[in-house]
């Protein structure tokens, strides 16, 4: 059974930083290429960032130099340190894993930029 959890989401004031976590079971990890999205309310899901097996990263204008992917493959996890937060990335954020015709998702975490 394939799961992505994902953990780290939370209440942070503006300015601040946070840490996601996406810890992958059931599959193979280190060829997936792994992704972040996020989905605001009332807003369609959107691409924040991603990492291949060679750790090529790509990122949404939005938060280049602000949020930064990384993996794990040891841990089969990877991680978006976001930092600079802004009242604009409240939204749950989703992992994504893809490889050839595989494509899964976690369940989503929230995260909340307020003061």
């Amino acid at each position: 059974q394939v799961q992505l959890v994902e953990s780290g989401g939370g209440l942070v004031q503006p300015g601040g930083s946070l840490r996601l976590s996406c810890a992958a079971s059931g599959i193979f990890f280190s060829p997936y290429t792994m992704h972040w999205y996020r989905q605001a309310p009332g807003k369609q899901r959107e691409f924040i960032a991603s990492i291949t097996k060679n750790r090529i990263t790509n990122y949404q204008n939005s938060v280049k130099g602000r949020f930064t992917i990384s993996r794990d493959n040891a841990k089969n996890t990877v991680y978006l340190q976001m930092n600079k937060l802004k009242p604009e990335d409240t939204a749950v954020y989703y992992c994504n894993g893809r490889y050839d015709t595989d494509n899964y998702w976690g369940q989503g975490t929230q995260v909340t930029v307020s003061s």
